[in-house]
Order: structure tokens, then sequence, then C-alpha cells
């Protein structure tokens, strides 16, 4: 049987354990051209808290009744005349939390599980890694010298982002979420600084951290920390909008940025990103981050748990802040 993860309702707030059903249902056959795919793991993402929301965004949400959309990894242990793929393969794409597969094969790419493992594919080499590169590179536009302040910096992106600006000669901040995290950022990831938003009170913080200013702020939370950011900015800074996880359970009005005319004073801009946008380009992002794995200036970290039975929990962890990393599901048994 295929154990599934199934939207049963819209939540309002943080998701509780009537959001989802775990259903088991017969495992799929592949039709002629199709193959069979066994997840290894899933990635749990804050993204997902979005695609449950009805209403305009830049991926349509998820229906009710369908399973809950996720990034995976996993085996191909069926092929029916596929012209591409074949038994044994390792593929990954947008899988589902669910623990069995079948697709045409589109949209999905096969990885060597002999060069990394498997779960830095959904993580550092998957879609994390990829909006952490395009996001601080492309739409951040670092040079040698910048100030960099992330936040989010202990997670999935932020961690990535903060290494590309070290790597890139930038002097990098993170802000994170208690004693150990700072710690992680500093010591192990290499950040310059490190901001407890926990217990620090924020504006002050960034302020002693970044006396002249922030040139790229990367945001990944939102709320008060997007607008302790704004009040730091130096001219022609640039703002990049990642995410905003403060917000995302938010039951109330969203709370935007009330310093933004700082952007007008400093000539500052502030854009969004998504990932998808530059799909075409994911080869040579992660053959550029592959290398850097491969010499020691970029680490890696995946935080994973066991049993899709234990989603809802798991998936709770982006928004406690109980993870460090990647945030990683297995589901094989």
């Amino acid at each position: 049987m295929n154990k599934q993860i199934i939207l049963k309702n819209r939540p309002e707030g943080l998701p509780d354990t009537n959001t989802w059903e775990l259903q088991n249902n017969p495992i799929p056959e592949p039709q002629e051209g199709e193959i069979l795919i066994r997840h290894h793991y899933i990635s749990l993402d804050p993204a997902m808290r979005g695609w449950m929301r009805e209403g305009k965004s830049y991926i349509p949400p998820v229906e009710l009744d369908d399973v809950m959309r996720a990034g995976s990894i996993g085996e191909v242990i069926k092929s029916n005349n596929h012209p591409k793929f074949k038994e044994g393969d390792f593929l990954t794409g947008w899988g589902g939390v669910q623990q069995y597969t079948v697709t045409n094969g589109e949209n999905w790419y096969a990885v060597d599980p002999g060069l990394a493992p498997l779960p830095m594919y959904i993580g550092t080499l998957g879609m994390p890694g990829m909006t952490a590169y395009f996001g601080i590179l492309e739409v951040g536009k670092i040079k040698e010298g910048d100030t960099v302040l992330v936040s989010g910096a202990a997670g999935a992106v932020g961690s990535i982002v903060g290494q590309i600006a070290k790597i890139k000669g930038c002097r990098v901040i993170g802000i994170a979420g208690g004693q150990e995290k700072c710690k992680y950022v500093k010591e192990v990831l290499g950040f310059d600084a490190a901001i407890d938003y926990k217990s620090e009170e924020i504006y002050d913080a960034i302020k002693r951290e970044c006396p002249k200013g922030i040139d790229v702020y990367f945001d990944n939370v939102g709320g008060e920390i997007l607008d302790a950011a704004l009040s730091r900015l130096r001219m022609h800074a640039r703002i990049v909008i990642c995410g905003a996880i403060s917000q995302y359970n938010n039951m109330n009005n969203v709370q935007g940025p009330k310093n933004y005319l700082s952007l007008l004073v400093n000539r500052a801009t502030m854009q969004g990103m998504v990932v998808m946008d530059y799909a075409k380009d994911y080869g040579k992002a992660a053959k550029e981050m592959g290398g850097w794995l491969a010499q020691g200036k970029l680490k890696s970290k995946e935080d994973v748990y066991e049993g899709i039975e234990n989603f809802h929990d798991t998936f709770l962890r982006l928004f406690s802040g109980e993870k460090m990393g990647k945030l990683v599901l297995k589901v094989i048994e």
C-alpha cells in the first residue's frame, strides 16, 4: 500500500491535526511511458504553508483531497517503456508527501547517490540551495566588501546564503533564534557575527553589528525583523524577499513593512524571488556549489526525521524553530 498525506482542510493559523489525513491506498501502476518511483525522502519547506491557501500566488494551491505537494527524492522501481529513465535510477522532483508516485518523468531529474547523500539533493543541491544561490547572486547582486544581513540564518536557505556571501568576500551577519543556533552560524558556518532575535532588541543588535549600514538584506522571515533591517540600509542597498515565515500562520492582517520609505531615501530596491524562475540554470548552480562542497568551502546540514505518519509533528518544526539546516522526512520503510 501507498501511505499518503492528503490535504483535508485549509488551516487558519498553525496547521492542526485536522489539516491532513494519512491514507493507505493501492500503489499505482505505471502506464505506457511512465515510471513508478519509491520515495526515500520528502522535503519539508516553509513554502508548503502558502501552498495550502486559496488565492493568487506564484503557484496554484494544493486542492483539497489531493496529496500534499512537496519535493521528493526516490528510486525508479518500475518503468513501462519510459524513454529516459530506467529501474534503479534515482530521481528528484515534485512527488508529494507519499511513499510512491507514478509520473511521465516531466520535471524529474536524475541524481547520482554516489556523489552526495540523497537528502542533500533536496537541500543544498536542491530547491533551498538553488534559492540561496540565485537569490543572493542574481537578485542580491552581492559584491566583495558588501555587508550582508541574513535572517533565518540557521535554516535551509539562510545558512547557504550566508556561506555563499562569505565565499564572495562579503561581511556576513546572521539572525537566528537561540544561543545554539547563533553559535552554529558563527563557529560552523563561518559568519562574521550572529544576532539572537529571541534575547536581543533587534534594532539595537543590527545597529551594533552593521554600524555602517546594510548593503544586502536577505529576508526569510518578514515582520519586525524586516522593518528593523529597512531602518539600517546603505545607499543603493538591495533587499531580497525570499520568505516571511513569521507571517505564514498569522490569523490577523499580515504585518507589512512600516519603514519602506527607507527605500526611497537610500535609492534601494526590494525584490521578491521565486526559485522556479531560474530553472534553466540549475545545472550551472549545482556544479558550482558541488565544487564548493568538495573544497570544504560550503557546509551542508540536513535534519532528518523518520516516518510519514509523523509528518504533522515534523512539519511544525519549521515554525517552532526545533530544527537546524534543511528539514527532511524519511518515508521509506
